[in-house]
């Protein structure tokens, strides 16, 4: 096997594990279920029409603002589907280079990558993680648009981490073993970076390598517990008896930005990384049942338990509370940062809910009062915002770093007829009680999957990123794909199709734009994949389940989603790009929609085998970064021969205008 078909099989068996269906409710998912077929869903505005309700269709923020020129200044790049292709396009009068890749120094002291990944893991603490994903681009006050601090979050690993691959061995038991050096560096590889950028002299944007911000969090840094579950029994293990700091953050994907200007890493595919072999106990602990810990000999693929006892959940029999049963409870939850000091130690916020949390975006009203959106990316998981007690206040900057520990976390109900609920997951409300399994807030928290399934909260078909329409706060959320909806998950207005290989995006309208609402207005915004009448290779029609609706550029999987300043609404793409359903659509790619016409294009296209992902800007949108997960060749070498490395990628505009317009 190649090291490229590994790669391959790596990355088809890790998603498999990721998106596995964990939601056991068979409840139906909606108030009264959907009687109207698919295609009515397609008349029209999406069927809007069809929903009937507030005396007529649905007015839309976007929709009030003023009708002109489209916001699409570009022109669409074509989509690529050999399975060779190993390069990032862009449309002509833009530019994209290669900008920070896995291995490159981090710190100053950073040994040089090697290529052939024979770096140890003390080298890989000072390097540049794997597997780059969300990030945001933080500026220095007095240079907004030519210096600042980018902060990427490094997933989890490739194979291609080591030289030969990752090595599992099986000891007398049959249990997996590996060795010390590899999970020490894939620790190492996780987490996230922070590194100092700016322009030179000639106006080239460069890494800083002689920088105080620079640094690196992975599985292996301390960070503080905060909020209801500080302290609290089930947060308590033998290498932390007192519950208050965890060793690490894992799987950070996404992320979101608070006003008080730090950041917020989130946890989301945590469950592969432990195991707990005790089936009695593992069936009565909901929050290891419930979030799919792994249960058999094993973690689900890394097996670190095997080296690292604290990834190994089972209970001592004789003394459980000397054993690390309780370390999967400590992950799942958003991670505080603040970029501009480096001496803070980050801090995750239990008040928001453990989740397989893909995003955590923040929209502010204009009175202070805040909601952070989040999807639970998995399928038939769920859609949630976490509404803060208090009110962001810019006056009193040391107050707003307590805001987030204290507050109510919601979950989405979408109906029918276009409208819905936030239901709220609140201990004694709503049968949120003991006698149904929920002993206090606490618990309600820690298994907020579980408390979700009990409102009957609407499974979604993978929900993953969240953005916020910055004038009319508009929400939107990627629902990437589900292959098992209509045998796991009965078929509803928001996830309107069997077999859902290509995904949608769904929008809403909080009720008087307020971020703190509890009911809300909904529609489909579109629905990816192939044009209706699109004949496949053999001369017959695409099936029904596999068209979409999109007006432009076709794409599958929709998952990294963004506004730029303008309203452009940037959409990346996860799909898996050599299977049959995605002949067309290709390698993954960056689109960019028009939120009142609906018109999408293909801004990007990256190399086979990668995800697109990340995406951030300099203030004045003039700067672009965008990230190249997992790519499947030698890019950004793109040689052939070269190791694939997980790249951050700049993209400008060659007369140095505004990305996009």
């Amino acid at each position: 096997m190649t090291m490229r078909q590994d790669h391959q099989h790596y990355h088809a068996d890790l998603e498999a594990a990721d998106d596995q269906s964990i939601n056991p409710s068979k409840a139906p998912t909606l108030n009264s279920l959907v009687n109207q077929s698919r295609r009515n869903l397609l008349k029209g505005s999406l069927g809007l029409a069809a929903f009937g309700f507030l005396g007529g269709r649905l007015l839309w923020g976007t929709e009030a603002l003023a009708m002109g020129t489209s916001l699409l200044g570009f022109k669409g790049v074509a989509a690529q589907t050999s399975a060779a292709f190993d390069q990032v396009i862009v449309p002509p009068g833009y530019s994209a280079r290669a900008f920070f890749s896995w291995g490159d120094a981090v710190l100053e002291e950073a040994p040089t990558w090697r290529p052939d990944a024979s770096d140890d893991w003390q080298a890989q603490m000072q390097q540049a993680g794997d597997n780059h994903d969300g990030m945001h681009f933080f500026p220095f006050a007095d240079a907004h648009n030519d210096h600042g601090l980018l902060v990427i979050n490094h997933e989890y690993i490739n194979p291609t981490l080591h030289t030969g691959g990752m090595t599992f061995f099986e000891d007398d038991t049959g249990r997996k073993q590996r060795p010390m050096d590899q999970v020490r560096k894939e620790q190492a590889a996780h987490g996230l970076s922070i590194i100092e950028v700016r322009r030179d002299q000639h106006g080239i944007w460069q890494r800083v390598s002689k920088s105080r911000y620079n640094r690196r969090v992975t599985a292996m840094s301390p960070i503080d517990l905060a909020g209801p579950l500080r302290g609290d029994n089930r947060m308590k293990t033998a290498s932390d008896p007192a519950g208050v700091q965890v060793l690490g953050t894992l799987n950070n994907c996404s992320m979101g930005v608070t006003p008080w200007g730090t950041y917020l890493a989130c946890e989301e595919n945590f469950h592969n990384y432990f195991v707990n072999r005790d089936g009695v106990d593992y069936q009565q602990r909901d929050e290891h049942r419930r979030y799919g810990i792994g249960n058999q000999q094993n973690s689900r693929y890394y097996a670190w338990e095997s080296v690292d006892p604290r990834f190994d959940a089972t209970p001592y029999a004789e003394q459980p509370h000397l054993g690390h049963c309780n370390e999967p409870n400590r992950f799942g939850w958003v991670v505080e940062i603040d970029p501009f000091d480096p001496t803070a130690t980050p801090v995750k916020r239990t008040a928001m809910g453990r989740l397989g949390r893909e995003c955590s975006v923040l929209s502010l009203g204009g009175d202070g009062r805040m909601a952070c959106y989040s999807g639970d990316d998995s399928r038939g998981e769920y859609v949630y915002k976490f509404v803060p007690e208090g009110r962001f206040d810019a006056a009193q900057p040391a107050a707003n770093r307590r805001l987030l520990d204290a507050g109510i976390l919601y979950v989405a109900r979408f109906n029918a007829d276009g409208s819905g609920q936030w239901l709220p997951l609140v201990w004694g409300e709503n049968g949120l009680t003991a006698e149904n399994g929920f002993v206090d807030q606490q618990g309600v928290l820690l298994n907020a999957r579980g408390a979700a399934d009990f409102l009957q909260a609407t499974p979604m078909d993978r929900p993953e990123w969240v953005a916020v329409h910055p004038q009319t706060r508009e929400v939107y959320v990627t629902l990437t794909n589900n292959s098992e909806r209509g045998s796991c998950f009965r078929v509803d207005a928001a996830n309107p199709r069997p077999d859902n290989l290509h995904g949608q995006i769904l929008r809403w309208n909080e009720s008087d734009a307020d971020p703190t609402a509890t009911t809300f207005t909904w529609e489909l915004f579109l629905l990816a994949g192939d044009q209706p009448g699109t004949l496949d290779d053999s001369g017959q029609p695409v099936a029904e389940h596999l068209t979409g609706n999109i007006k432009g550029d076709i794409f599958s999987s929709p998952d990294g989603l963004a506004f730029d300043a303008d309203g452009r609404l940037w959409i990346q793409t996860d799909s898996d790009d050599q299977a049959s359903h995605t002949a067309r659509t290709g390698c993954n790619q960056l689109l960019c929609a028009d939120p009142v016409s609906r018109e999408v294009r293909r801004f990007l296209v990256g190399p086979s085998g990668a995800e697109i992902t990340g995406i951030t800007w300099t203030p004045d949108y003039r700067s672009m970064w965008i990230n190249v997960q997992h790519p499947g060749i030698s890019y950004p070498a793109s040689d052939g021969q070269t190791r694939p490395r997980s790249t951050t990628v700049l993209i400008s505009r060659d007369d140095g205008g505004v990305i996009g317009a």
